[in-house]
C-alpha cells in the first residue's frame, strides 16, 4: 500500500488548509487512518484519526475544535481540514493506515506510512 499526502503549503496564521491522503489500493477501507505531524526538533505528534467507516474520530488536544478529519472510501482518500492555523501547527504532516478499524493515538498502532507534506504557518 502506498500513501500520498498532499495539500501542504505556506499560509498565514488564521488561514485554512485541507490535506489529502490518497491510498494506492482500497486496502484502508477496513482500517482506521491517522494523521501525525512532526516539527523540527520535536517528537511525532498525533493529530487526528478516523475509523474505517468514519463513525469515530478523535483529535490531539492541540487541534481540537480547529481540525476535522474525514474520509471517502470510494476515493481511497482521507482528508484533514485545518482551520485557524497557528504558527505552532508548522510541521510535516503524514498519514498512516491503522492496524485496527478504530483510530489509535500511538504511532505503533499504524502499519503503513506515507511521505509527509509540509505545512508552514507564518505568524
Amino acid at each position: 500500500v502506498q500513501l500520498q499526502a498532499s495539500g501542504g503549503g505556506l499560509v498565514q496564521a488564521g488561514d485554512s488548509l485541507r490535506l489529502s491522503c490518497a491510498a494506492s489500493k482500497r486496502t484502508f477501507s477496513n482500517n482506521a487512518v491517522g494523521w501525525f505531524r512532526q516539527a523540527p526538533g520535536k517528537e511525532r505528534e498525533y493529530v487526528a484519526g478516523i475509523s474505517w467507516n468514519g463513525g469515530i474520530t478523535n483529535y490531539g488536544d492541540s487541534v481540537k475544535g480547529r481540525f476535522t478529519i474525514s474520509r471517502d472510501n470510494a476515493k481511497n482518500t482521507v482528508y484533514l481540514q485545518m482551520t485557524s492555523l497557528k504558527f505552532e501547527d508548522t510541521a510535516v504532516y503524514s498519514c498512516a493506515v491503522g492496524l485496527r478499524s478504530v483510530p489509535q493515538s500511538s504511532s505503533s498502532g499504524y502499519i503503513y506510512w506515507g511521505q509527509g507534506t509540509q505545512v508552514t504557518v507564518s505568524s
